[in-house]
């Protein structure tokens, strides 16, 4: 928590002017001093302050703004952010790639001892201020999450509630993810994401380099053999999809999640003492088994795989030199095909958009056929979370319910650190408070596998 006894502001969004960040701004309004909403106090904050005021014009429109304070912050000014910092609770960090904006931030946050949250989805930047702050975040009390968006939620929180299907002697091995992105009009997604995915290629011999330099952690006791690569493109018949791998955030969220488990079974690092809390996660956690786990992304047509494929093909070979960097994000919807574009999706194109992500999970239905040598998984169990646009909406959506989960339920949370989603937020009222706000959780089907 702040170093200030009584922090000024609850939150603070940091780059509320941003494409993501406006939408942000405009969910947070909604539980602005609301019946049961910890939220009372907020303040924006940003570059340039005329376009916060602007950006808060649009969030409220057509009614007039409330009376919220603007503050002036620059990731280049360490001094401004930790003013910031020391101004309140926690900090909603939009400011990306956070590769190029974010470590000053966390920098800020750690060192006032107030908690941070963000929406990236950047390997490299998760496990590197994993690597740099963890150790002082826990010292300090200050709460680091990153991947509190559309990455890494529903693939953290999707994966447990497919987990806890397996009951009573049931394992699963292996859990599959599938996102499919839809929209009635025209698909448009977040450039921020594209320049992420822009510089993660060409900072990939980094992010390797990262965990080379790292102790290996303990990794969690998963039934059964490893499950086979399987085919590089997929026909999911059952839920209508084709498939390809993605390399994404997900996978690396839910590993740090499951690895930190294997760890601290008690799922709480950071706190030792006792309390009912305390049983109350490990009781979860007992629930929760882990599971191999992929994503990949699908479409309805094998047309659309190759639409894929060909943008993953531009972005690996392009994207490890400068120019073809500079290729890649002078001409984002060239080069991903229409799907991105810099002025970012219409209002009418967000609201068109949907996702579904269904997860496949394979297992036994006791956990002594998993022993047998070579048995194969006889029990198949999909589940699947549904919601709103990606980026503009279920991402803020995601974010303004971990927020609120922070300031309402801070001492049941872990004291510090630098933790993935999953770990902290696991054991909370998050999946239901998700769910009240239109991402939903469901099972599809439990069936025994014929071979």
């Amino acid at each position: 928590m702040s170093d200030l006894p009584n922090p000024l502001y609850d939150f603070i969004i940091l780059g509320a002017s941003g494409f993501t960040g406006k939408y942000v701004v405009k969910e947070a309004l909604k539980f602005l001093n609301t019946p049961s909403s910890p939220l009372k106090s907020l303040a924006l904050a940003g570059r340039n302050p005329a376009k916060l005021s602007q950006t808060l014009n649009w969030a409220t429109s057509p009614n007039p703004p409330p009376s919220i304070p603007i503050l002036t912050a620059d990731t280049t000014d360490p001094p401004s952010l930790r003013r910031l910092c020391s101004q309140t609770r926690l900090i909603l960090n939009c400011v990306g790639p956070f590769r190029l904006y974010g470590e000053p931030v966390v920098a800020a946050c750690v060192e006032t001892g107030c908690d941070y949250l963000d929406i990236s989805g950047e390997p490299e930047f998760m496990e590197r201020m994993e690597a740099s702050y963890f150790d002082k975040a826990a010292e300090k009390g200050s709460l680091v999450i990153s991947a509190c968006g559309f990455d890494s939620v529903p693939a953290e929180f999707g994966l447990m509630f497919n987990s806890r299907q397996w009951v009573g002697a049931a394992v699963p091995n292996r859990v599959e993810a599938y996102v499919s992105l839809e929209s009635e009009k025209r698909l448009v997604l977040n450039f921020g994401t594209f320049e992420s995915a822009v510089l993660g290629v060409a900072n990939a011999d980094k992010l390797m380099e990262l965990r080379r330099s790292r102790p290996k952690k303990p990794r969690p006791e998963i039934p059964g053999p490893p499950p086979s690569k399987g085919p590089t493109i997929e026909h999911q018949k059952k839920i209508g999809l084709w498939a390809v791998k993605l390399p994404s955030a997900d996978t690396i969220a839910v590993r740090r999640t499951l690895g930190a488990l294997t760890e601290n079974p008690g799922g709480l690092p950071g706190r030792s003492e006792s309390g009912e809390h305390i049983k109350k996660r490990a009781a979860f956690w007992s629930t929760v088994k882990p599971a191999h786990f992929g994503v990949k992304i699908g479409t309805k047509s094998l047309l659309g795989i190759f639409r894929m494929m060909i943008i993953g093909i531009f972005l690996g070979l392009l994207g490890q030199f400068s120019f073809g960097r500079w290729l890649l994000l002078k001409y984002p919807s060239f080069f991903s095909v229409g799907w991105f574009r810099k002025q970012g999706p219409s209002d009418k194109e967000v609201r068109s958009a949907s996702f579904k992500m269904w997860f496949v999970g394979r297992g036994f239905s006791d956990r002594s056929l998993a022993s047998q040598g070579n048995t194969k998984p006889d029990m198949e169990i999909v589940t699947r979370v549904m919601g709103p646009e990606v980026g503009y909406i279920t991402t803020p959506i995601i974010l303004l319910q971990c927020a609120l989960t922070v300031l309402s339920q801070r001492d049941n949370l872990p004291k510090g650190g630098v933790l993935p989603p999953g770990i902290v937020f696991g054991p909370t009222d998050l999946q239901e408070k998700l769910q009240e706000n239109g991402v939903t959780f469901d099972v599809i089907s439990k069936n025994v596998i014929s071979h």
